[in-house]
């Protein structure tokens, strides 16, 4: 049916912070059928002047009045209000969206997704990195069978930030710290590329002066099991790394796939730029395949990236609404990343690898 056939879904937005501003406005905004209608924020000058046409209010109980008609909520506050706020917007019969992490634990999570099946409402996680442009094109070498039988990969994600901020994420507060902040991403890559691995063995540390929560972890998923076996995968990220190691290091028995930088959709986000155009998207900083020929020499080539859309997940929650697909993140996807991240901070707390099965 053509994108006019269709009513707009009317969204709200919790937050405009960080994730409220830059990840989620502008590219849900960005997707034919749904309209930025409302926005929920003490900030509403800061609002406005990036939606005019929004209507601000202070919070979440003022979007689910009925006067608003909202189809879908939005939560992209701090973590520990997830759970509560998809509650309220799930009991009051809205579709729902939630920033990752989903929630504080796996109980949570179960929860909303036993919650929002009997609702019939969609739920969804916001995994945007799944369309990172790395990331799409590490997935298709790997479906193409490009490194043969995969046996090792490193997934980074470094920054150097020395200075601890004076924000809610790196403070001791409940859903604080880099393994919910980043490893959520890391590890759902993990998930959607190799399924879930039968131990995993976390170690986090506080390596900066002041630092108030873990801001370095290094992940070791073993794969014993499966069409995978035996492959190790190791996900890792510091806050530390004035000289960051590749993003993607994947070794293979027909050979290597190394890729640097980062996919480029978040410093564009950042600086105020909006989804769309020939060149978003575009990560020009091609990976390099690795690969022996008959003779033993290694042989080098450049392997171009795929465009990365953070907008084809909000196209997903689009269709999901109107019945025509299932969430881009699905509830029983979401509960099994926490699932794994309560996992992980169980055996940093123990120091020795847990196996999947004793969740």
């Amino acid at each position: 049916m053509p994108e006019q056939a269709f009513p707009t879904i009317r969204a709200g937005l919790v937050g405009y912070g960080l994730a409220g501003q830059n990840f989620h406005a502008p590219v849900l905004s960005a997707v034919p059928g749904l309209q930025l209608a409302a926005v929920a924020s003490s900030q509403p000058h800061k609002v406005l002047a990036d939606w005019p046409q929004a209507q601000v209010v202070p919070s979440l109980e003022d979007l689910l009045a009925p006067a608003l008609a909202l189809d879908l909520i939005v939560i992209a506050t701090p973590n520990a209000q997830h759970h509560p706020m998809a509650r309220a917007a799930l009991l009051a019969d809205r579709h729902v969206v939630v920033d990752k992490p989903f929630t504080l634990d796996a109980n949570q999570a179960r929860e909303l997704a036993q919650l929002a099946a009997a609702r019939g409402r969609v739920l969804s996680v916001y995994q945007n990195r799944r369309w990172d442009a790395d990331f799409l094109t590490l997935r298709d070498l790997l479906a193409q069978g490009a490194v043969g039988r995969p046996v090792y990969l490193e997934s980074h994600f470094d920054r150097f930030r020395p200075q601890v901020r004076e924000r809610w994420r790196e403070q001791a507060v409940p859903g604080a710290g880099l393994w919910v902040d980043l490893g959520a991403h890391l590890l759902d890559q993990a998930l959607q590329l190799f399924g879930a691995p039968d131990s995993l063995q976390l170690d986090c540390a506080t390596l900066r002066e002041g630092a108030q929560v873990e801001d370095h972890f290094h992940a070791l998923l073993r794969y014993e099991h499966g069409p995978h076996a035996p492959l190790r995968v190791v996900l890792h990220a510091s806050t530390l790394a004035a000289h960051a190691a590749p993003r993607f290091l994947l070794h293979g028995t027909r050979g290597s796939y190394v890729k640097h930088g980062v996919d480029p959709q978040e410093d564009a986000l950042r600086a105020g730029l909006r989804p769309g155009g020939a060149d978003w998207g575009v990560d020009g900083t091609p990976g390099e395949w690795v690969q022996a020929d008959a003779q033993g020499a290694l042989h080098t080539q450049p392997v171009p990236n795929q465009r990365g859309d953070y907008t084809r997940y909000y196209a997903a929650v689009r269709d999901a609404i109107r019945g025509q697909r299932e969430a881009p993140v699905t509830p029983a996807e979401a509960v099994a990343l926490m699932e794994l991240l309560d996992l992980g901070r169980r055996s940093a707390e123990e120091g020795r690898a847990l196996e999947v099965g004793s969740i």
